[in-house]
């Protein structure tokens, strides 16, 4: 008890200018959550201690603690998430909602990557012009543009170029304003004012996902169609049949292929709350998915 009342006073500058800049961001029209400083949703899941077929609710409960379903522009909705997540120190800005449709491109430079010059090189390829646009600088040297589509866009990771991931449907970017455990996320000079731009078609072309065998055949009533849907629920469900005393280690092997697919980020959230669903606490859970995107990020000799 004495801990978390510890890390709530730390927290709390961090805690207020997140708060801020989360409903400056609202305020253009973009949905937001809050953030702990792994980057995780901070509100827990009111269904940690329900059966495991709670896992797939979206928000229908009324109850927060949804992830990226609970994200809106609402400003006393967004005080009232952050009242609840008093831990919470960063915000995340909700991909693919309409009618913006935000696209998140996580353009990474750190391990050899350079998702800058690979977006450059993809526009001189494709014929096409990198627009100007709300653009976040991330603590590790990279930087998040913010770009605009017609219409939802899938989430991907290194498909468009080494180093170059894209937020979108169901998935978040950080907000500028944010502190994490990798430091602050900060707008880049000159771009605070800067409309958000619309995508590049070239661009949208690019990023629309690649063509699936399962195209030609009967759609189903229920369940994924894309293969990467296919595998993202196998590995929350994975996690969800664990038992006790594997509990961890399937998570941490769940986690683990879900970052070699380049789904880490996006699932996450996903696999913790299935992780909590099991009996694991929602910081153990954290933390072990944490390690293995550090894991996988880390250079290999």
């Amino acid at each position: 008890m004495r801990s978390n009342i510890r890390e709530q006073a730390m927290a709390r500058p961090d805690h207020t200018r997140a708060l801020h800049a989360a409903l400056l961001t609202a305020a253009r029209g973009l949905p937001v959550i809050p953030l702990s400083r792994t980057k995780l949703p901070a509100v827990r899941s009111p269904h940690r201690d329900e059966p495991r077929s709670a896992a797939m609710c979206r928000g229908e409960c009324g109850r927060p603690g949804h992830g990226v379903y609970d994200a809106t522009t609402d400003p006393e909705r967004i005080r009232a998430l952050f009242a609840v997540a008093p831990w919470a120190t960063g915000y995340g800005v909700a991909c693919g909602r309409g009618p913006l449709h935000l696209i998140g491109l996580d353009l990474d430079v750190k391990h050899g990557a350079d998702g800058v010059g690979a977006l450059q090189a993809l526009a001189d390829t494709h014929r096409f012009t990198v627009p100007a646009t709300v653009t976040v600088l991330t603590p590790s040297g990279g930087r998040h543009l913010w770009l605009t589509a017609p219409g939802p866009v899938p989430n991907s990771a290194g498909r468009l170029g080494p180093g170059i991931d894209v937020r979108g449907e169901g998935g978040y970017v950080v907000g500028p304003g944010s502190r994490t455990v990798a430091g602050r996320y900060l707008l880049a000079p000159g771009s605070a004012d800067l409309p958000l731009a619309a995508a590049p078609p070239q661009l949208l072309r690019l990023a629309a996902p690649p063509p699936s065998p399962y195209d030609h055949e009967p759609r189903h009533a229920a369940g994924p169609r894309h293969p990467a849907e296919k595998r993202a629920a196998a590995l929350v469900r994975f996690v969800l049949d664990s038992r006790e005393g594997e509990r961890n280690g399937r998570l941490f092997w769940a986690a683990c292929r879900a970052y070699d697919a380049g789904l880490g980020d996006a699932l996450a959230p996903a696999l913790v709350t299935a992780a909590v669903h099991t009996g694991l606490s929602e910081r153990e859970a954290a933390a072990t998915v944490a390690s293995a995107g550090r894991l996988r990020a880390a250079p290999h000799a």
